[in-house]
């Protein structure tokens, strides 16, 4: 195993992945950063649980729209997602008065 050194917004994190995979995990870190830095610099979402959910769910949705196998149109996809994020905000909501 090899240890790789990374930050996600900001954030230092020691990751772990096999030999010869260290490449790859870096581009999954740099999407990743990149992904949670623009929900963050929308402005719309506080809270690193909040952002990092939301990034989440953006890039389920990318992968659903990718994987449609089941026959679901992506505008199916995208109204579960558009759904779940309803969930989660409402779900979330009492936390916002912790911050």
């Amino acid at each position: 195993m090899s240890q790789l050194d990374v930050m996600i917004m900001g954030q230092p994190y020691k990751l772990a992945c096999k030999e010869g995979e260290e490449a790859a995990l870096q581009q999954v870190v740099a999407y990743l950063d990149e992904k949670m830095c623009a929900v963050r610099d929308s402005g719309k979402v506080k809270g690193n649980d909040r952002i990092t959910v939301m990034a989440a769910l953006g890039i389920a949705a990318e992968l659903l729209s990718t994987q449609s196998s089941d026959g679901a149109t992506v505008a199916q996809w995208k109204q579960h997602i558009g759904d779940m994020h309803a969930v989660l905000d409402e779900a979330l909501t009492p936390q916002n008065k912790l911050f």
